[in-house]
């Protein structure tokens, strides 16, 4: 496999402000609208991206009947210089620390958070 496996994600939400209000103050980003097409009901919000830039991008995502909450299978990690400092922003801004900051061995450390939406999401840092 020449590319990572993962080149795309989404986060399905029942609140779209209070989804994109959480994910902005968290990471400190702005999300941007997508255009979607006219029959579909979905919303979407995108990450910011760097085009040929290493890893993954993705958005928000609204749609009737959608997954979203707790019990998902999926977790998608946002990566971060410290992730201690974005989990310090999730409890102000309507989320919830599923568990602190802690280390994963040679590969970093990671914190778990659940989202306004009960996504359960994981943030990655080496340090």
């Amino acid at each position: 496999m020449k590319n990572n496996p993962v080149v795309w994600f989404e986060i399905y939400v029942r609140d779209m402000p209070r989804a994109r209000t959480f994910y902005e103050a968290v990471f400190g980003i702005k999300l941007e609208k997508l255009q979607t097409p006219e029959e579909g009901p979905t919303e979407m919000w995108a990450f910011p991206m760097q085009q040929n830039g290493a890893g993954a991008t993705g958005a928000l995502a609204k749609m009737p009947d959608g997954p979203c909450g707790e019990g998902n299978s999926t977790i998608v990690y946002f990566s971060s210089e410290d992730c201690a400092i974005e989990a310090t922003r999730v409890v102000p801004n309507g989320g919830r620390v599923m568990k602190e900051k802690f280390a994963i061995g040679e590969y970093g450390f990671i914190a778990l958070v659940i989202d306004t939406e009960g996504n359960v999401i994981g943030i990655h840092s080496n340090q």
